[in-house]
């Protein structure tokens, strides 16, 4: 067994061979393009049907919908082998399923399903998520994205930021305010094609990391909106956003643990052909100490990730665990990523070597789904909750 897997306990043949599947995939399709993907801003399309071939796409979607109906913790893993090849395409992937397919798999009605679940989880479609807005991101019940009634359609007035796959989506699920007097208990939720008249997209970010994950704007002007496309019931859209969120904090823990996993994967194997003093760096015992620190926070991470997923699968409530995984993993991949730059030395602030990837794209995993502010309320809140 390889440190990389990282387990006491048995995951069941399905889903470790879903994680070998993935990890083979990652290994021979993904890690290649990974340094072309990154310095080239490179969006790897071609990857995207073979992804949905295999199940990655709609790894969580019932097989009426043509999805893979897998388990929460293979997902995971999925997103972490991945990550630990390329963090761009994990991102895509885990943006894709917890962020589009998610929302309306358990909040949209059967038509809804018919309609956008198949082609999104083949891969066919790209999915994406209408949350943030440029002056509003942790606080999301600010949004000044409106939406006014015309009889029983939607007009939709305004501009929605930092949407992960926006440049490249044919749907997404957007959330827009109805009554500003009620805040958070005034706004919408739609699932919509992305061809409609009045939606433009803004340039592409040029961003510090992920750099293959392509991020941009979507402006609304106008955009009529019917009943069909409202995502559960009206004015509760709130709702369907946080629940989503709450779900989507596990792909971004397990994208988080597989950078630290490339991190640590190659500061290792660039510490046993690295000779300082007369031997490999990692026989000296100052590397050795951070080689042990960046494994132990990888398997903890790991452990809570896994736990919380399996309360997900299980139906128990995960909340508290899925922000500790989020937190933790974040926290992890930075201080991994930072670790493996520095045992690089001068070779690891230069982009000949991976090493400085890991710690650009480790950065926005403690930013995106909730930055590490927002987790440490969420997991407060719920333990003085829970202690009641």
């Amino acid at each position: 067994m390889s440190w990389e897997d990282g387990f006491a306990f048995d995951l069941g043949e399905e889903v470790q061979m879903v994680q070998e599947t993935a990890r083979s995939f990652a290994t021979n399709e993904v890690l290649p393009l990974a340094e072309k993907i990154d310095h080239e801003h490179y969006y790897p399309q071609e990857l995207i049907p073979k992804m949905g071939q295999l199940g990655f796409m709609g790894a969580c979607v019932p097989g009426e919908y043509d999805g893979a109906e897998l388990s929460h913790v293979a997902y995971c893993l999925i997103v972490e082998e991945l990550a630990a090849a390329c963090a761009s395409t994990s991102i895509i992937v885990s943006a894709h399923n917890s962020l589009c397919i998610s929302p309306i798999l358990y909040f949209g009605t059967e038509e809804q399903k018919k309609t956008y679940l198949p082609k999104l989880a083949t891969g066919e479609h790209l999915g994406c998520f209408g949350l943030s807005e440029p002056g509003s991101g942790s606080d999301a019940a600010d949004m000044t994205c409106t939406v006014t009634k015309d009889g029983d359609d939607y007009i939709v007035q305004g501009t929605k930021n930092w949407i992960t796959n926006g440049p490249k989506a044919d749907t997404c699920v957007l959330f827009a305010m109805l009554d500003r007097s009620k805040g958070h208990k005034g706004i919408c939720a739609f699932v919509h094609p992305l061809d409609m008249e009045g939606i433009s997209r803004g340039k592409p970010e040029d961003k510090l990391g992920i750099c293959g994950s392509p991020t941009c704007s979507l402006m609304y002007d106008g955009v009529r909106l019917t009943k069909e496309h409202l995502l559960g019931e009206e004015s509760k859209g709130f709702k369907v956003a946080m629940t989503t969120l709450n779900g989507g904090r596990l792909g971004v823990a397990a994208q988080a643990i597989g950078i630290a996993r490339a991190a640590l994967r190659d500061a290792l194997a660039y510490g046993k052909e690295r000779i300082a003093f007369g031997k490999p760096i990692v026989e000296h015992q100052s590397i050795q100490n951070y080689l042990a620190d960046m494994v132990s926070r990888v398997d903890a991470a790991r452990y809570l990730t896994l736990g919380a997923a399996h309360r997900k699968d299980s139906g128990q409530d995960y909340i508290r665990h899925a922000s500790m995984a989020k937190l933790y993993a974040s926290e992890t991949a930075r201080f991994c990523a930072n670790l493996g730059v520095q045992i690089h030395g001068g070779y690891g602030y230069v982009k000949d070597y991976a090493a400085e990837r890991h710690l650009r794209d480790a950065k926005i995993t403690e930013i995106y789904e909730g930055t590490s502010e927002i987790q440490r309320l969420v997991i407060a809140s719920r333990l003085v909750a829970e202690s009641q």
